[in-house]
């Protein structure tokens, strides 16, 4: 049966890569169709109730910048924000917000709603595929949808298998079904799929805890809000708190490692190395006397308890045991046992840097289906998935981010450039460049992307621009003008910095580590009916950021500018690598299966040798060295 409806884009799946996606191509104008298993939980935060951290919260900035939604929705059902790594470099701190899991859910429903985005409540089971390009979904009822791209959103669901002790259920997360038809269909086509694995820890009752043995973990005293678009952020503050594991907890996980699914022999799926089990914590850092514990509610005066740090498959029983060993949870009560999941992922490398498919034109992947982990991750490729299926349709360039423009650019490079081994995670040590890949400058990298795509309303890109001239402005004025020690010097002295003898310019003193742009007495004028309080702050701070750091990033600028002429270098699509004899057999044949689009990306490539590009160059420039049709 054939759905009486054609859309342009279909998006399967509703959750942060979904919706990422399908706001952002039905906002440029594309007819848009956004199908979900359950309508209910569409936006849902599955896992830990939190969004942003480390690296993390400089994608959800970007995403932001891009028109995403993710910041803003998290802004509104904050319970606690906070900037993490302050006791680093600037370039590394992240925000981070503590959300109300249901608020957040029922935001986001609501959002869609108001927007007119179509929603349709049903199971895609396989895609309608004609001359390798895409022109349907079919649904388990058997009825088709018409389209001209695709994107497959499809998070832990196909295939999903949970495992808690020996117990497995045929589940996409706790209580929901997971989805089967897509993983074979898309094999059928030629795609390569894997198995990875990841798990989530215990939901535990409020009233079973004894919260004064807790250490009490609060956010920042004046917090900056994740989204641009965000007026009046004033968060709740409520706590943390955090407990720790001890050596009976330890021995007790030992003794029973045979009960976690994990370690009873079972053949799984590879999981996270960087968010490991607590049976993995306690096997493999045998020598580490505790492990910290982070309580955290999932909404408003949340009677179910999320403990952070606790992820495992081991039974039910045992879970509890050992939470029980826990000064403070010796009377713990589970709402919910902790569990492993394990689920279908096609690898990246078989799509393009728009996440287009290389094999099927106008399919799109996103999200854990391109073996990530992460809201913040799947929400930074959905944003780019649903950008891209819209310009396939309008017939435009693809929207492209190299490393150095953004952590989402970095994220991506990854994933089509390097073995899959296990769910990927993004972290600040990913990011060559992320002296320029800053939280508080992602509207000076993307504003004129977002322009260009018309990705934000254009009072946001007005005020942002604003911002970003008023940040230069004062970049400029602080480099150009001096300071008269009577001015400074007694700030200078109170911070235990040296007092200046004559006038120096201004972005001279501050780049010493203690001083701030507070310490001189200028008249710095932003329009506050231009900028909120929040923007203003920011203002100042990326403008004294790009002073003290100006010599670091001028350095990097000129690498980057370096590199920049093989980083965009072409190589055809039907480059005939096998003509190349000089290359090894293993350089030749991950160069076959990955197919880089430029010389700059087979440079990323695991394994490939600085000999290997040289060899490439030269036969580059020979025309002749393309497959013959």
């Amino acid at each position: 049966m054939k759905h009486k409806n054609k859309y342009d884009v279909v998006v399967v799946g509703g959750g942060h890569a979904g919706i990422e996606a399908a706001l952002s191509s039905h906002k440029r104008g594309v007819k848009t169709l956004l199908i979900s298993m359950d309508k209910k939980s569409v936006g849902r935060t599955s896992c830990n109730p939190a969004v942003g951290g480390l690296a993390k919260g400089q994608m959800v900035k970007e995403v932001d910048v891009l028109g995403g939604v993710m910041g803003f929705f998290a802004d509104m059902s904050t319970l606690q924000s906070k900037t993490l790594n302050k006791s680093k470099g600037r370039s590394v701190w992240s925000p981070r917000s503590q959300i109300d899991k249901n608020l957040y859910e029922k935001i986001a429903q609501k959002h869609i709603s108001d927007v007119g985005l179509d929603v349709l409540e049903g199971e895609v089971v396989s895609l309608k595929v004609k001359n390798n390009t895409v022109c349907g979904v079919v649904l388990k009822d058997k009825s088709l949808i018409p389209c001209s791209a695709a994107v497959l959103t499809c998070g832990t669901f196909l295939n999903g298998l949970i495992h808690i002790g020996e117990k497995q259920i045929n589940a996409g997360r706790y209580g929901e079904k997971r989805a089967k038809g897509i993983t074979e269909n898309l094999n059928s086509f030629g795609l390569l799929s894997g198995r990875l694995k990841t798990g989530t820890p215990p939901r535990v009752q409020k009233n079973s805890i004894n919260w004064n043995v807790g250490g009490a973990d609060y956010g920042d005293k004046n917090p900056s809000p994740l989204s641009y678009r965000t007026k009046n952020f004033k968060p709740k503050d409520e706590p943390c708190f955090s407990f720790r594991t001890n050596n009976k907890t330890h021995g007790m996980i030992l003794d029973n490692l045979s009960s976690s699914a994990m370690y009873s022999g079972k053949d799984m799926a590879t999981g996270p190395r960087y968010c490991p089990s607590i049976e993995d914590k306690v096997y493999k850092f045998s020598s580490n006397p505790s492990h910290l514990l982070q309580l955290e509610p999932e909404w408003t005066k949340s009677k179910q308890i999320y403990v952070n740090g606790f992820s495992t498959s081991l039974s039910e029983s045992v879970q509890l045991k050992c939470l029980k060993t826990v000064r403070g949870l010796e009377n713990v009560k589970f709402i919910r046992p902790g569990y492993a999941i394990e689920y279908d992922f096609f690898y990246p490398s078989q799509l393009k840097n728009s996440l287009e498919s290389k094999a099927i034109s106008g399919l799109f992947l996103a999200g854990q289906i391109n073996g990530t982990s992460g809201y913040e991750e799947a929400s930074s490729q959905g944003i780019i998935a649903g950008i891209n299926s819209s310009c396939y349709i309008l017939n435009e360039d693809p929207l492209i981010l190299k490393r150095n423009d953004a952590y989402i650019g970095v994220l991506i490079d990854d994933l089509i450039l390097k073995d899959t081994n296990e769910p990927y995670r993004m972290f600040t040590s990913r990011a060559e460049y992320r002296l320029q890949l800053r939280s508080s400058n992602a509207d000076q990298r993307l504003l004129s992307i977002s322009r260009k795509y018309c990705l934000l309303d254009e009072k946001t890109l007005d005020q942002l621009q604003y911002k970003i001239e008023k940040t230069n402005s004062i970049v400029k004025y602080l480099e150009k003008n001096n300071i008269d020690p009577n001015k400074i010097n007694k700030s200078l002295k109170a911070l235990d910095e040296k007092e200046i003898k004559e006038p120096t310019k201004m972005s001279v003193v501050l780049k010493r580590p203690k001083v701030s742009i507070k310490n001189f007495e200028i008249d710095i004028k932003i329009s506050s009916n231009k900028l909120t309080k929040h923007m203003i702050k920011e203002t100042l701070f990326e403008a004294e950021t790009i002073i003290k750091y100006s010599g670091y990033i001028n350095r990097q600028k000129e690498e980057i500018d370096k590199i920049k002429i093989y980083e965009d270098m072409i190589i055809p699509q039907e480059f005939d690598y096998n003509s190349i004899l000089s290359l090894s057999n293993e350089s030749r044949e991950k160069f076959i299966n990955i197919k880089p689009q430029t010389v700059g990306q087979a440079q990323r490539i695991n394994g490939i040798r600085p000999s290997d590009i040289s060899i490439l160059l030269v036969y580059l420039k020979r025309p002749f060295h393309v497959k013959q049709k």
